[in-house]
């Protein structure tokens, strides 16, 4: 079969020949239609992410950790997990045992290349939203990075969560006057000086940020803390929930002890998702897809072209391979 496949860490996977992956006592061989480009790939190829020993453990290998593909008895279905050295991100792919659990039927009419690219970003924000911090009805939220894939569906999800107030946060002008069309109240444009981001944090935040998702980290979440903590002495006043989902803006910041003590901030990530969880988030996604009140803007590339599809640059949206086009 044919095969997005890389020989050592930080190269650029090459289209080639890889033997057919062999499934084992409880496995799924799947015949892959459609695969996203994620950064994650990126990171973990360059052997940057704290999962790239585990993914590649060693070479040659084929990249890509979830798709879109079909069974052997026709259903199409959405799946994840990979059994090193079988990405997903080739003609065919192995689902292992312990993953079988996930796998999601995909409803019929959704195209594949939405279905690959579309639920696993939503993910990142339903679950802490829905799940972790429980985003009540008519609560304020913070997206940090708005403009990229996964905050510009984390302002939609919040809006269909039933947020009263959502703020987006980003550096593309264009992007940022988008938001507002998929619910955003109010937009902070990072790219101002930082005395300037700080005041737009304090300035809408209103009665203050209930929530906070941020897909951004670094320089950014600083200026959030700086504009969160008060100037005077004494206990929070308001509680604030922060999901730290990505680091896209930077791996490290700064954190001043007395932010935690006065700031009401509560640091957590998605919290701990069952199978039972994850399925019906993946149902609910499902149905806001076939409705469609979650959208996506995607850019489809062939398989045999996985080397320009590695270098090129998106904002907003993502690039999905098709292995078998």
């Amino acid at each position: 079969m044919k095969a997005a496949v890389i020989h050592a860490f930080g190269s650029v996977p090459r289209y080639e020949d890889f033997p057919d992956p062999v499934a084992d006592a409880g496995e799924l061989v799947v015949q892959v239609r459609a695969v996203t480009l994620e950064n994650f790939d990126k990171m973990a190829v360059a052997g940057v992410h704290y999962a790239s020993q585990h993914m590649f453990p060693q070479f040659p290998a084929i990249v890509g950790h979830s798709g879109v593909g079909v069974l052997p008895d026709g259903k199409l279905v959405a799946f994840g997990g990979t059994r090193p050295p079988y990405g997903t991100m080739a003609q065919k792919a192995v689902v292992p045992k312990e993953y079988a659990a996930y796998v999601t039927p995909v409803p019929e009419g959704v195209d594949p290349h939405v279905a690959a690219a579309l639920p696993a970003s939503a993910l990142t924000s339903l679950l802490p939203l829905r799940w972790g911090v429980t985003l009540q009805p008519g609560q304020t939220v913070l997206i940090q990075g708005a403009t990229g894939v996964s905050g510009k569906l984390a302002v939609q999800i919040a809006r269909l969560l039933g947020a009263g107030r959502i703020v987006g946060t980003g550096r593309e002008d264009s992007i940022l006057r988008s938001l507002q069309d998929l619910g955003a109240s109010a937009t902070i444009d990072l790219k101002r000086p930082d005395a300037e981001v700080c005041e737009a944090f304090a300035r809408e935040s209103g009665d203050g940020y209930d929530v906070v998702l941020d897909f951004l980290w670094g320089h950014p979440t600083e200026l959030l803390f700086r504009a969160l903590t008060p100037s005077e002495v004494g206990f929070p006043k308001h509680r604030t929930r922060y999901v730290q989902s990505g680091q896209a803006a930077g791996p490290a910041i700064t954190l001043l002890a007395e932010t935690l003590r006065t700031s009401g901030v509560e640091i957590t990530a998605a919290g701990n998702i069952t199978p039972e969880v994850l399925q019906e988030s993946m149902q609910q996604i499902w149905a806001w897809i076939r409705e469609g009140k979650l959208t996506i803007e995607i850019e489809k590339m062939c398989l045999k072209d996985i080397a320009e599809a590695w270098s090129r640059r998106t904002t907003g949206k993502r690039i999905v391979i098709a292995p078998l086009e």
